[in-house]
């Protein structure tokens, strides 16, 4: 019974997972924002602003966790999202939530990779690296499950007190740093904290300069060209009509406030369902079947509630379904079709075109909520992605029929 258990290790890795989860303030934060008194405008230039530094700040993964160890960079990472997530407590001015933002993608630049290679080389050191999948897996799971149980709750604690969402989320992600403490160091940062020496100088490790290169010679160019793009416009859409979920759930279709912990648990089932079933949508039609339909489905579905708010609620739902259900697909077919040498540089190359072409979406909707509506804007970003991905298709097929699946352009 004892070799079934998971070690020690393993399952502090597994309570960690369970610290970084938003649960509590994601399906009230932009109503929280707005509470705040801000106007659409400004939350979509909040929203450039992580998604601009996102971009100035995207480096490859393991970077930061190579240069200072892995434990030390999660640290780092949770200490600055808690503070972040207690800011919005207390912060009340425009510039003083952007410091917010700032410290928030700080977070998230320190753990990017630097919990996957923790994981890694404490199996390979202690255990088994070949579990890898397996306990990245289930704490996955445990992240999930804890996300889902603080969306039921954080609808509840808004209707009580706007603040207390944060608070518990705080508590939450602090609890992360104290369970951070007791994680055993990778052996080789064991004794300094530095990084391996030569470990900088891998094709992993690059800059938006050095990325360029790559850029011209594979994002450039045919399959991957006119297919990167089209994933960008998809992915922009998504990312700025999440902004008008809530308001529009709770203003326009009169759903409780404290109700919308309930409404975001359902999206987050919707998404496990279609993220299971990705491969299998991907066999039954092919990347070209999948590219060619979700997205239009998606750009038909957001003009709908301008002709009936009520159909806002499936609107949303496929929203959030077709987002998971294509960005495995998405990210298979640009490794199929990358180069061995500077796969991981396409793929971060590929991150940053999506963080970019967010970047108009967010402005436009943004300028046309505040003077018309939320409902309103929804349906001008989801015209303005149809136009943009008919005119792709046209210009160049992003996908052509194929067992890899080649551009015709």
């Amino acid at each position: 019974m004892s070799d079934r258990l998971p070690s020690s290790p393993v399952l502090k890795y597994y309570l960690y997972q369970a610290t970084i989860s938003f649960g509590f303030f994601s399906p009230i934060f932009t109503l929280f924002l707005l509470s705040r008194d801000l106007n659409y405008t400004q939350i979509s230039t909040l929203s450039m602003l992580y998604a601009v530094l996102t971009v100035a700040g995207e480096i490859p993964t393991g970077y930061v966790g190579d240069r200072i160890g892995r434990r030390n960079s999660l640290l780092a990472s949770s200490a600055f999202m808690t503070l972040s997530i207690l800011g919005f407590v207390v912060v009340q001015s425009y510039l003083g939530l952007a410091v917010l933002y700032v410290l928030w993608t700080l977070s998230l630049v320190f753990r990017s990779g630097s919990g996957d290679a923790w994981l890694y080389d404490t199996l390979e050191a202690e255990l088994d690296e070949g579990r890898f999948a397996y306990v990245r897996g289930r704490g996955g799971s445990v992240n999930s499950a804890v996300t889902v149980v603080t969306m039921l709750a954080g609808g509840v604690l808004y209707s009580v007190e706007p603040t207390l969402p944060f608070l518990a989320s705080g508590v939450l992600n602090g609890a992360g740093v104290l369970v951070l403490l007791t994680l055993p160091k990778n052996r080789q940062y064991s004794e300094n904290g530095d990084g391996v020496e030569g470990a900088h100088d891998s094709e992993d490790t690059f800059t938006i300069l050095e990325a360029l290169p790559v850029l011209r010679r594979q994002l450039a160019r045919p399959p991957l060209r006119s297919f990167v793009v089209y994933a960008a416009l998809f992915f922009g859409v998504v990312a700025a009509v999440n902004t008008y979920v809530q308001p529009i759930s709770t203003r326009t279709l009169g759903v409780p406030e404290a109700s919308m912990g309930v409404l975001y648990a359902a999206f987050t089932a919707v998404s496990a369902v279609t993220s299971y079933y990705a491969g299998a949508v991907q066999d039954r039609f092919g990347v070209r079947g999948a590219m060619l339909v979700v997205p239009v489905l998606v750009g038909v579905f957001l003009l709908a509630p301008l002709l009936w708010p009520l159909l806002a609620f499936p609107a949303f739902f496929v929203l959030r379904g077709s987002s998971t259900l294509l960005r495995p697909i998405v990210s298979q077919f640009i490794n199929d079709n990358a180069e061995s040498v500077g796969r991981a540089t396409v793929l971060s190359a590929a991150s940053m075109l999506y963080a970019l072409v967010k970047l108009p979406f967010y402005l436009l909707g943004g300028v046309v909520a505040d003077a018309y509506s939320a409902l309103f804007a929804v349906g001008v970003v989801g015209t303005v992605f149809l136009v943009g991905i008919v005119v792709v298709r046209v210009v160049s097929s992003p996908v052509a029929v194929g067992d890899r699946e080649t551009t015709a352009d």
